[in-house]
Protein backbone atom coordinates (compact mmCIF):
# COMPACT_ATOMS: atom_id res chain seq x y z
CA UNK A 1 0.00 0.00 0.00
CA UNK A 2 1.03 3.35 -0.47
CA UNK A 3 2.41 5.56 2.37
CA UNK A 4 -0.54 6.50 3.88
CA UNK A 5 -1.22 10.73 4.51
CA UNK A 6 -0.91 11.62 7.82
CA UNK A 7 -3.13 14.40 8.87
CA UNK A 8 -2.86 16.52 12.25
CA UNK A 9 -6.23 18.51 12.83
CA UNK A 10 -6.62 20.74 15.26
CA UNK A 11 -10.11 22.62 16.68
CA UNK A 12 -10.80 26.18 17.41
CA UNK A 13 -7.42 28.30 18.38
CA UNK A 14 -9.11 30.38 20.88
CA UNK A 15 -6.96 33.18 21.85
CA UNK A 16 -3.65 34.07 23.19
CA UNK A 17 -3.58 31.02 25.37
CA UNK A 18 -4.66 28.82 22.43
CA UNK A 19 -1.55 30.61 20.33
CA UNK A 20 0.83 29.61 23.37
CA UNK A 21 -0.32 26.48 23.67
CA UNK A 22 0.16 25.07 20.15
CA UNK A 23 3.30 26.48 20.10
CA UNK A 24 4.49 24.70 22.93
CA UNK A 25 3.13 21.28 22.15
CA UNK A 26 2.99 21.45 18.56
CA UNK A 27 6.61 20.24 18.14
CA UNK A 28 6.25 17.01 20.42
CA UNK A 29 2.80 16.40 18.41
CA UNK A 30 4.82 16.51 15.10
CA UNK A 31 7.39 14.36 16.16
CA UNK A 32 5.14 11.85 17.51
CA UNK A 33 2.75 11.18 14.33
CA UNK A 34 5.26 12.51 11.98
CA UNK A 35 2.45 14.35 9.72
CA UNK A 36 2.18 15.43 6.22
CA UNK A 37 -0.57 18.37 6.33
CA UNK A 38 -1.30 20.35 9.83
CA UNK A 39 -4.25 22.20 10.07
CA UNK A 40 -6.22 24.12 12.49
CA UNK A 41 -9.75 26.16 12.46
CA UNK A 42 -8.26 29.96 13.22
CA UNK A 43 -11.42 31.73 13.20
CA UNK A 44 -10.75 32.61 16.99
CA UNK A 45 -7.04 33.55 16.72
CA UNK A 46 -7.20 37.14 17.78
CA UNK A 47 -8.31 37.29 21.64
CA UNK A 48 -11.30 35.16 20.54
CA UNK A 49 -12.82 36.66 17.31
CA UNK A 50 -11.09 37.11 14.18
CA UNK A 51 -7.91 36.64 12.63
CA UNK A 52 -4.89 39.46 11.96
CA UNK A 53 -1.40 39.34 10.26
CA UNK A 54 0.64 38.53 13.23
CA UNK A 55 -1.77 35.84 14.43
CA UNK A 56 -1.46 33.88 11.40
CA UNK A 57 2.02 34.71 11.29
CA UNK A 58 2.65 33.26 14.25
CA UNK A 59 0.38 29.69 13.73
CA UNK A 60 1.82 29.17 10.67
CA UNK A 61 5.53 29.94 12.00
CA UNK A 62 4.56 27.04 14.69
CA UNK A 63 3.64 24.56 12.39
CA UNK A 64 0.31 24.74 11.15
CA UNK A 65 -0.21 24.76 7.00
CA UNK A 66 -3.43 25.35 6.30
CA UNK A 67 -6.31 26.83 7.97
CA UNK A 68 -9.89 26.43 8.35
CA UNK A 69 -12.62 28.61 9.91
CA UNK A 70 -16.09 29.72 10.39
CA UNK A 71 -18.48 32.58 11.21
CA UNK A 72 -16.36 34.91 13.12
CA UNK A 73 -13.47 34.87 10.36
CA UNK A 74 -14.71 38.76 9.22
CA UNK A 75 -14.57 39.93 12.96
CA UNK A 76 -11.60 41.86 12.35
CA UNK A 77 -10.81 44.53 9.42
CA UNK A 78 -7.50 42.52 8.52
CA UNK A 79 -9.27 39.41 6.99
CA UNK A 80 -9.51 41.67 3.87
CA UNK A 81 -6.00 41.94 3.64
CA UNK A 82 -4.98 38.49 4.10
CA UNK A 83 -7.82 36.90 2.33
CA UNK A 84 -6.23 38.99 -1.11
CA UNK A 85 -2.91 37.95 -0.02
CA UNK A 86 -1.30 35.62 -2.48
CA UNK A 87 -1.36 32.01 -1.56
CA UNK A 88 -3.25 32.76 1.71
CA UNK A 89 -3.46 29.33 3.35
CA UNK A 90 -6.81 29.72 4.71
CA UNK A 91 -10.72 29.00 3.48
CA UNK A 92 -13.64 30.62 4.74
CA UNK A 93 -17.21 28.74 5.23
CA UNK A 94 -18.17 28.20 0.98
CA UNK A 95 -21.88 28.65 1.58
CA UNK A 96 -21.75 32.36 2.70
CA UNK A 97 -25.21 34.04 0.83
CA UNK A 98 -23.50 37.09 0.30
CA UNK A 99 -20.36 37.72 -1.63
CA UNK A 100 -17.51 37.75 0.82
CA UNK A 101 -13.57 37.71 0.44
CA UNK A 102 -11.66 33.96 -0.05
CA UNK A 103 -12.36 30.87 -1.18
CA UNK A 104 -14.43 28.24 0.69
CA UNK A 105 -12.57 25.24 -0.64
CA UNK A 106 -8.73 24.59 -1.73
CA UNK A 107 -6.89 22.13 -3.47
CA UNK A 108 -3.43 21.71 -1.55
CA UNK A 109 -0.92 19.75 -3.36
CA UNK A 110 1.68 17.46 -0.96
CA UNK A 111 4.05 16.03 -3.27
CA UNK A 112 2.85 13.75 -5.61
CA UNK A 113 -0.36 13.76 -3.48
CA UNK A 114 -4.03 16.08 -4.36
CA UNK A 115 -6.26 17.16 -1.56
CA UNK A 116 -9.13 19.02 -1.39
CA UNK A 117 -10.01 21.09 1.53
CA UNK A 118 -14.24 22.32 1.78
CA UNK A 119 -15.20 24.42 4.85
CA UNK A 120 -18.96 24.74 5.14
CA UNK A 121 -21.43 26.31 7.80
CA UNK A 122 -24.34 24.81 9.39
CA UNK A 123 -27.82 27.16 9.87
CA UNK A 124 -29.02 25.57 13.03
CA UNK A 125 -28.94 27.65 15.89
CA UNK A 126 -27.01 29.92 13.65
CA UNK A 127 -28.63 32.72 11.55
CA UNK A 128 -29.88 30.53 8.90
CA UNK A 129 -30.42 33.73 6.17
CA UNK A 130 -26.38 34.27 6.27
CA UNK A 131 -25.88 31.00 4.53
CA UNK A 132 -27.43 28.55 2.01
CA UNK A 133 -28.00 25.39 2.80
CA UNK A 134 -24.55 23.28 3.49
CA UNK A 135 -25.72 19.80 2.36
CA UNK A 136 -26.32 21.34 -1.33
CA UNK A 137 -23.06 23.52 -1.28
CA UNK A 138 -21.08 20.04 -0.52
CA UNK A 139 -23.08 18.65 -3.92
CA UNK A 140 -22.08 21.25 -5.95
CA UNK A 141 -18.41 21.39 -4.91
CA UNK A 142 -17.88 18.05 -5.23
CA UNK A 143 -19.60 17.91 -8.62
CA UNK A 144 -17.54 21.45 -9.58
CA UNK A 145 -14.24 18.66 -9.40
CA UNK A 146 -15.62 15.51 -10.44
CA UNK A 147 -13.37 15.29 -13.50
CA UNK A 148 -10.26 15.75 -10.74
CA UNK A 149 -8.67 12.89 -8.96
CA UNK A 150 -8.02 13.50 -5.21
CA UNK A 151 -5.92 11.47 -2.87
CA UNK A 152 -8.55 13.27 -0.17
CA UNK A 153 -11.36 14.73 0.37
CA UNK A 154 -11.75 16.46 3.83
CA UNK A 155 -14.47 18.88 5.03
CA UNK A 156 -14.53 21.22 8.06
CA UNK A 157 -18.42 21.88 8.91
CA UNK A 158 -18.55 24.38 11.46
CA UNK A 159 -22.07 24.38 13.33
CA UNK A 160 -23.72 24.01 16.38
CA UNK A 161 -26.45 21.77 16.25
CA UNK A 162 -24.83 17.95 16.88
CA UNK A 163 -27.90 16.88 14.68
CA UNK A 164 -26.81 18.15 11.54
CA UNK A 165 -23.08 17.19 11.61
CA UNK A 166 -23.89 13.81 12.10
CA UNK A 167 -26.47 14.00 8.99
CA UNK A 168 -24.17 15.84 6.78
CA UNK A 169 -21.03 12.81 8.38
CA UNK A 170 -23.59 9.95 7.19
CA UNK A 171 -24.71 12.13 3.52
CA UNK A 172 -20.91 12.36 2.65
CA UNK A 173 -20.02 8.82 3.81
CA UNK A 174 -18.26 7.43 1.07
CA UNK A 175 -17.28 11.02 -0.92
CA UNK A 176 -14.93 12.63 1.06
CA UNK A 177 -12.19 10.62 3.14
CA UNK A 178 -12.91 12.99 6.33
CA UNK A 179 -15.45 15.38 8.21
CA UNK A 180 -14.74 16.66 11.10
CA UNK A 181 -17.04 19.39 12.71
CA UNK A 182 -16.35 22.61 14.72
CA UNK A 183 -17.27 25.59 16.35
CA UNK A 184 -18.64 24.20 20.16
CA UNK A 185 -15.17 24.21 21.94
CA UNK A 186 -16.23 21.05 23.03
CA UNK A 187 -14.67 17.74 21.92
CA UNK A 188 -17.25 15.16 21.53
CA UNK A 189 -15.79 11.25 21.81
CA UNK A 190 -17.55 9.78 18.89
CA UNK A 191 -14.74 9.68 16.31
CA UNK A 192 -14.79 6.54 14.20
CA UNK A 193 -14.43 5.82 10.37
CA UNK A 194 -17.84 5.06 9.19
CA UNK A 195 -18.74 2.25 6.76
CA UNK A 196 -17.57 3.52 3.25
CA UNK A 197 -14.10 4.83 4.76
CA UNK A 198 -14.99 8.81 6.04
CA UNK A 199 -13.48 9.25 8.71
CA UNK A 200 -16.39 11.29 11.68
CA UNK A 201 -16.26 13.35 14.91
CA UNK A 202 -19.20 15.59 15.65
CA UNK A 203 -16.65 18.57 16.96
CA UNK A 204 -12.97 18.59 17.53
CA UNK A 205 -13.67 20.82 20.56
CA UNK A 206 -10.57 23.47 20.79
CA UNK A 207 -7.35 25.33 21.40
CA UNK A 208 -7.31 26.68 24.78
CA UNK A 209 -8.56 28.17 28.55
CA UNK A 210 -9.62 24.63 29.57
CA UNK A 211 -10.71 26.40 32.94
CA UNK A 212 -12.77 28.81 31.04
CA UNK A 213 -16.54 28.70 29.30
CA UNK A 214 -15.75 27.65 25.96
CA UNK A 215 -12.56 29.80 26.03
CA UNK A 216 -13.36 32.32 27.83
CA UNK A 217 -13.12 33.72 31.77
CA UNK A 218 -15.69 31.61 33.68
CA UNK A 219 -16.57 34.57 36.37
CA UNK A 220 -17.44 36.99 33.21
CA UNK A 221 -19.80 34.41 31.63
CA UNK A 222 -21.43 33.11 34.76
CA UNK A 223 -22.16 37.12 35.71
CA UNK A 224 -23.69 37.48 32.48
CA UNK A 225 -25.83 33.99 32.50
CA UNK A 226 -26.87 35.18 35.73
CA UNK A 227 -28.09 38.68 35.73
CA UNK A 228 -29.56 38.14 32.21
CA UNK A 229 -26.51 40.40 30.63
CA UNK A 230 -26.17 39.95 26.52
CA UNK A 231 -22.82 38.07 25.59
CA UNK A 232 -21.01 40.44 23.54
CA UNK A 233 -17.51 40.41 22.45
CA UNK A 234 -16.26 42.22 25.15
CA UNK A 235 -15.84 39.12 27.34
CA UNK A 236 -12.20 38.39 29.50
CA UNK A 237 -9.87 36.03 27.98
CA UNK A 238 -7.19 34.56 29.91
CA UNK A 239 -3.93 34.89 28.42
CA UNK A 240 -2.48 31.63 31.27
CA UNK A 241 -2.81 29.05 33.12
CA UNK A 242 -4.63 25.31 32.06
CA UNK A 243 -4.94 24.90 28.17
CA UNK A 244 -6.65 22.46 26.21
CA UNK A 245 -5.30 21.27 22.87
CA UNK A 246 -8.19 18.83 21.12
CA UNK A 247 -8.00 17.93 17.84
CA UNK A 248 -7.84 14.66 15.76
CA UNK A 249 -4.98 12.46 13.70
CA UNK A 250 -5.70 10.70 10.64
CA UNK A 251 -4.32 8.36 8.25
CA UNK A 252 -5.88 8.36 4.84
CA UNK A 253 -5.26 5.73 1.75
CA UNK A 254 -4.28 7.80 -0.90
CA UNK A 255 -4.87 5.31 -3.51
CA UNK A 256 -8.67 4.80 -2.30
CA UNK A 257 -9.07 7.77 -0.48
CA UNK A 258 -10.52 6.62 2.55
CA UNK A 259 -9.48 7.00 6.15
CA UNK A 260 -7.40 3.71 7.42
CA UNK A 261 -6.31 5.68 11.06
CA UNK A 262 -8.54 7.70 13.13
CA UNK A 263 -7.41 8.90 17.04
CA UNK A 264 -8.39 11.51 18.89
CA UNK A 265 -5.98 14.27 20.79
CA UNK A 266 -6.98 15.64 24.06
CA UNK A 267 -4.28 16.74 26.17
CA UNK A 268 -3.49 19.64 29.14
CA UNK A 269 -0.80 21.54 29.40
CA UNK A 270 0.16 24.84 31.54
CA UNK A 271 0.86 28.45 30.00
CA UNK A 272 2.94 30.71 31.90
CA UNK A 273 4.12 34.51 31.29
Amino acid sequence: MNKPIKILVFGDINGKIGRKALIKELPKLKKKYQPTLVIANCENLAHGFGITPHTIDEMTKAGINFFTSGNHIFDKPAAKEIFNGLECPIIRPANYKKRVWGSGEKVIKIGQNSLLMVNLMGRVFIKEDEFTNPFKAADLILKKYKSQKFNAILFDFHAEATSEKVALGHYLNGRASALWGTHTHIQTADEKILDHGTAYITDLGMVGDANGVIGVDKENVIKRFLYSETIGKDLKMNDTGKAIINGLYLEINPKTAKTIKIKRINILTEIRN
